[in-house]
């Protein structure tokens, strides 16, 4: 079966302000295609990822990219987003999608662990996050994967796979001839210096490459 082309998943800063954040959004999704919208917010009250969910998911949607939540299925569903993203030690697959039900996208944080990918698989995923591929100032990883298991998931299953973990347009073209679905990415977005439309569109380019 051909695979469709690598696309882009952007995921929030972890800390934002909203008032400013909004038009930098907006500016992120009208630059190229996005796929998918993650809204990460660490340290965040309920009530501030209500009202940062309130002001993007319409942006989100306005621009045919699915908004979703990390960490918080209970939210993602009270609050109409697309899906959720869990980790290892957030909820459970069975009580993310017994609240987000059939139709909600959920994707589960693997690591570089085969097993925990498989394992996710067989519950019923409907993608998987390998990473980190690369040194990130994001957040600290806790593991790091080669690009031999997107080789590995891509001739296996059929679920897409997400590569995260700072990426940015000099170093992903060989995660997206390895078999990445998608390409999460933050930092390379919304610091890159001319802005995050520049930022999305250098991703786009560099995405596209490998097969020209």
């Amino acid at each position: 079966m051909k695979r469709e082309p690598c696309q882009l998943y952007l995921v929030t800063p972890p800390k934002i302000e909203l008032a400013n954040f909004e038009e930098a959004f907006m500016e992120a999704v009208k630059g190229g295609k996005v796929a998918s919208a993650q809204l990460r917010l660490k340290d965040a009250s309920d009530d501030q990822i209500r009202a940062a969910t309130e002001v993007l998911l319409p942006i989100a949607h306005a621009y045919d990219t699915a908004f979703i939540i990390n960490d918080r299925p209970d939210l993602a569903a009270e609050l109409g987003a697309d899906g959720v993203h869990i980790g290892q030690e957030d909820a459970s697959y069975q009580t993310a999608r017994g609240l987000l039900g059939d139709a909600g996208i959920i994707g589960v944080t693997c690591h570089d662990s085969r097993h925990l990918a498989m394992q996710a698989a067989d519950q019923g995923a409907d993608y998987v996050a390998f990473g980190a591929f690369f040194p990130t100032d994001t957040k600290t990883p806790k593991s790091h994967a080669d690009a031999e298991i997107l080789k590995w998931w891509q001739d296996l299953f059929v679920i897409p796979c997400v590569a995260i973990g700072g990426i940015n347009p000099s170093n992903c073209g060989p995660l997206v001839e390895a078999g990445a679905d998608f390409l999460a990415v933050v930092s390379t977005v919304w610091d890159h210096p001319e802005g995050p439309a520049a930022g999305v569109n250098a991703l786009h380019k560099a995405m596209a490459a490998p097969s020209n």
